[in-house]
């Protein structure tokens, strides 16, 4: 994580102004030599959910070691200008995407789990290496699914207010401030939880007080959670309260999306119509979470086979995966699949927490290099 204050001047409220704050902050920051096998494809900023704006988000991983980045924002791509903008004041390489959840209804796929914790039927996707002037025909087409998950979010947000009485959160008044709708930003499930966070947070305080709240409410919290609940002085608190929320009530909160999920086949058409990839985003059976929101679920290992076949009848031929997130043996095994099926190799890990690091050390295995000159073949690819 960048210092605090750093990072509070470069998450102004303006692109504008966070642009200048940053070429202000260069007159005083000595970067670290740039990583050769540092790249991560997979960065979420507050255009999704994430402490870092695009502006932050470059900074914090030039800070790093990164040799090169990638925006990927949910339902967005309203950010990628000003993180190319900012990427050109580092003079640091970068890539642009974003992610999106895709209907696999009228495939082999449908009503079947693959990478999505909440939902049967529905893959996540990244739309990877967008040239630069195709970013507005993105945001246009995303903007009806946009609307339709605001729809949702609302009746999710009545769902809270239900589960928990005296809670009474405000979709316009306590969500969409913490987003970038108002810009065309993607709002997520995040959002709702970290509006609950910061709710608890205005009744109850932090320390005991919301340990012993969250035990009333019914949430049973681990020696780690506990820990994190009595650190008062951690700035990023709502952070890991939210994440507890998450794990605690999106299952009992959560609507299924059905009008916010592009049909895959109308998803394949953009990406060959704007010259970008569409990926699968490989998740793999999940055991300990990363980002310490995730539960131990079982995902799409069980008929891999089935979704690369699937893949190839519907003309996806990308697919982007998480080195740290997987054990050996799956790397392996989907390694293989993507050179049996010919697929395009991926690499991201998605940074949407302030205690987690934009450094990818797996990306040390020579093994995986090809991935390393698959993120360089992406920014060639983009800036055609």
């Amino acid at each position: 994580m960048i210092d605090i204050e750093i990072l509070n001047r470069l998450n102004a409220p303006t692109k504008q102004e966070r642009l200048e704050s940053l070429r202000e902050v260069l007159k005083t920051t000595e970067f670290p030599p740039m990583v050769p096998q540092y790249i991560n494809n997979h960065i979420h900023t507050t255009y999704s959910f994430s402490p870092y704006s695009p502006t932050a988000a470059v900074y914090a991983a030039r800070m790093e070691g990164l040799c090169t980045a990638g925006i990927i924002d949910h339902d967005s791509i309203s950010g990628a200008e000003e993180f190319l903008e900012a990427a050109k004041l580092v003079d640091m390489p970068v890539t642009i995407g974003m992610e999106a959840r895709i209907s696999m209804d009228g495939t082999r796929l449908e009503g079947r789990r693959t990478n999505n914790p909440d939902q049967v039927g529905v893959s996540y996707m990244t739309i990877q290496s967008v040239p630069h002037d195709k970013i507005d025909v993105l945001t246009e087409f995303f903007k009806p699914y946009q609307a339709a998950r605001h729809a949702r979010n609302r009746k999710m947000i009545e769902k809270i207010n239900a589960l928990l009485p005296g809670i009474a959160l405000d979709y316009d008044k306590d969500v969409l401030p913490l987003s970038m709708a108002k810009e065309n930003g993607g709002v997520t499930e995040r959002h709702l939880m970290y509006a609950l966070a910061i709710k608890l947070v205005q009744q109850v305080g932090k320390g005991r007080s919301m340990v012993e709240k969250l035990a009333s409410m019914g949430v049973s919290l681990s020696e780690k959670q506990t820990n994190q609940m009595l650190d008062m002085a951690y700035p990023f608190y709502e952070y890991d309260l939210l994440g507890i929320l998450k794990s605690a009530f999106v299952p009992q909160i959560f609507i299924d999306a059905t009008d916010e999920c592009p049909k895959l086949s109308d998803m394949v058409k953009l990406c060959n119509e704007i010259d970008a990839f569409l990926c699968y985003a490989y998740l793999g059976d999940v055991g300990d979470s990363v980002t310490g929101d995730k539960k131990a679920q079982k995902f799409e290992d069980d008929y891999l086979e089935d979704v690369f076949e699937c893949l190839k009848e519907e003309g996806v031929k990308s697919v982007t995966y998480m080195p740290t997130r997987n054990t050996p043996a799956q790397l392996e095994r989907l390694r293989s699949l993507c050179d049996q099926y010919g697929m395009f190799q991926i690499s991201g890990e998605d940074i949407n927490s302030p205690r987690q690091s934009f450094v990818i050390k797996a990306m040390e295995n020579p093994m995986f290099q090809n991935l390393i000159d698959a993120t360089w073949k992406l920014i060639e690819h983009e800036n055609r």
